[in-house]
């Protein structure tokens, strides 16, 4: 898959698929599926390494785990997130930060908001450095959202985001993620567009879903939101596969004879 194949799909109306990966053995075994891209999340520093939030990801951080999922992802399309502030510096220190990504393993690098980064987006694409944008709610803004809540519910609110969204296409973004906004409003901004939007929270009109793949196969039980649907109980499965692995080990079945080399 190229950025160009993300247009044809919303042309011939057929959804995207986008799940987030971390790691070499997730990378592997998503290779093997006909999921249609993946995205290396600043959500990796939750989900991988126990923080609080997104805002503790480094570029460091995002370029180590990028460069796991290159090795293992065959021929899907990565996109990689630009970390907290990664952007927002001087012109030559942001396309640095893309840089790294893009030589650690990208395929195109994702970036929050419009405001302030529309300059940057078209130095990038024009750079030969992709972008993916993203809007609503917004991780990296927290704290001046006023925290982690649903956006574009007033009318005012509703029309930043649509014109935002115009803006990012303008730019210079071949698709852009909408993530936790009113299900109308996201289908009015994807009618509007040429380019897809890839909804997370955001309905089912979108051009296409990403989830974090923890999420979806149940292996996260402490964050439930109400857009996250579980297609595995991954959680209790492990969990389970374990204690039967420690029952063994307890009770002599394991190694058993099959598992044990011979000598002459």
């Amino acid at each position: 898959m190229n950025i160009f194949d993300f247009i044809k799909q919303k042309q011939a109306g057929e959804k995207i698929s986008m799940i987030t990966c971390y790691d070499y053995t997730s990378a592997k075994i998503l290779a093997k599926t006909s999921v249609d891209c993946l995205l290396i999340g600043d959500s990796v520093a939750m989900t991988m390494h126990g923080f609080k939030d997104t805002l503790s990801a480094t570029l460091e951080m995002m370029c180590f785990h990028t460069s796991a999922v290159s090795r293992g992802a065959g021929d899907k399309f990565i996109v990689s997130d630009l970390p907290f502030l990664s952007y927002r510096k001087s012109l030559s220190e942001n396309v640095t930060s893309a840089q790294a990504l893009m030589q650690a393993g990208a395929h195109a690098v994702k970036l929050e908001n419009a405001a302030g980064n529309l300059e940057l987006i078209n130095h990038l694409t024009e750079s030969g450095i992709p972008v993916m944008g993203h809007l609503g709610l917004t991780m990296q803004l927290m704290h001046t959202l006023g925290g982690l809540k649903v956006q574009g519910k007033t009318r005012e609110a509703a029309e930043r985001i649509k014109q935002d969204a115009l803006h990012l296409q303008e730019s210079g973004c071949f698709a852009l993620v909408l993530e936790c906004i009113p299900n109308q409003l996201a289908e009015d901004i994807s009618r509007a567009l040429l380019i897809p939007t890839i909804g997370i929270g955001a309905g089912p009109n979108t051009d296409g879903q990403v989830l974090v793949y923890q999420d979806l196969l149940g292996l996260n039980t402490d964050f439930k939101p109400k857009f996250v649907k579980t297609f595995l109980d991954g959680s209790v499965q492990v969990t389970n596969s374990i204690e039967e692995y420690v029952k063994a080990v307890k009770t002599g079945g394991f190694p058993s004879h099959e598992h044990c080399y011979r000598g002459e």
